[in-house]
């Protein structure tokens, strides 16, 4: 499984996430239900860390934040 899949389940599937938008060295990502967002399994993924607000997370996995975004918007 890709690193973008991995996180992509991680975030609950997507049908979870609501929006997904790159921001430098962090993926931001709004999700309908933030109960349903593993980070054990993100951080396995390799992710550095995840700053939580509500239903907005901040994703931080360094400067492949762009890549990242797009190989998950092409799993979506």
């Amino acid at each position: 499984m890709s690193k973008a899949a991995q996180i992509l389940a991680a975030l609950g599937g997507d049908a979870n996430v609501v929006d997904l938008e790159p921001c430098i060295t962090r993926l931001r990502v709004e999700v309908e239900d933030p109960s349903r967002v593993d980070e054990v399994a993100l951080k396995a993924a390799g992710v550095i860390a995840v700053v939580r607000s509500g239903i907005a997370l901040q994703v931080v996995v360094g400067p492949e934040a762009d890549t990242l975004a797009s190989d998950i918007e092409d799993l979506r």
